[in-house]
């Protein structure tokens, strides 16, 4: 064999034997095992299909789609620390309107899109006059994004975010 020949030999023979290993390599295994409770995959939930929610609503409501509101330690007037939230004509943004005693003040409050039609919730906050808003999810867990509090002298109304939130393939919400 001249080495030419035998160089063009060795160059075919390596590049089929590449082939093969890359067929090989990429072919499925079949015998795998389902996944377990110690398994990445089975730790989250089979997930139905979802569809993105639209961009704006064809029905506002005027009326607040969730409130929460107590009575304050004012004995002389009918007061309250209040926070109601409003549908805005944007699907996934609300309005928060909040007060406490006469100080009032407005955020907007933006869920992340899930899937399913936005739920806004509000709950009870740590402080004596604090709420917590947030959303229900897709496994109906209370998600919470932003508090809305009295400082600890009562002169000021303040709203902080407590958590921001990413939604992964499959509609997951994943914290920030």
């Amino acid at each position: 064999m001249t080495p030419s020949v035998r160089t063009r030999t060795a160059s075919l023979s390596s590049v089929i034997l590449l082939a093969i290993t890359a067929l090989v390599a990429c072919h499925p295994n079949n015998n795998s095992t389902p996944a377990t409770a110690d398994t990445p995959a089975a730790k989250h939930a089979p997930l139905p299909t979802f569809k993105r929610n639209p961009e704006t609503r064809t029905h506002v409501k005027k009326e607040p789609v969730a409130e929460y509101k107590i009575h304050t330690d004012n004995k002389l007037n009918e007061l309250y620390f209040s926070v109601a939230l409003y549908e805005t004509p944007v699907t996934m943004n609300y309005l928060a309107k909040f007060d406490f005693e006469g100080l009032g003040g407005e955020d907007t409050i933006r869920l992340p899109d899930v899937g399913i039609p936005p739920h806004p919730v509000l709950q009870k906050g740590p402080e004596k006059y604090s709420c917590i808003i947030g959303l229900m999810d897709h496994t109906n867990n209370f998600r919470p994004l932003k508090k809305v509090y009295v400082t600890d002298k009562g002169s000021q109304l303040k709203i902080t975010t407590l958590k921001h939130y990413t939604v992964t393939e499959g509609y997951r919400l994943v914290p920030q």
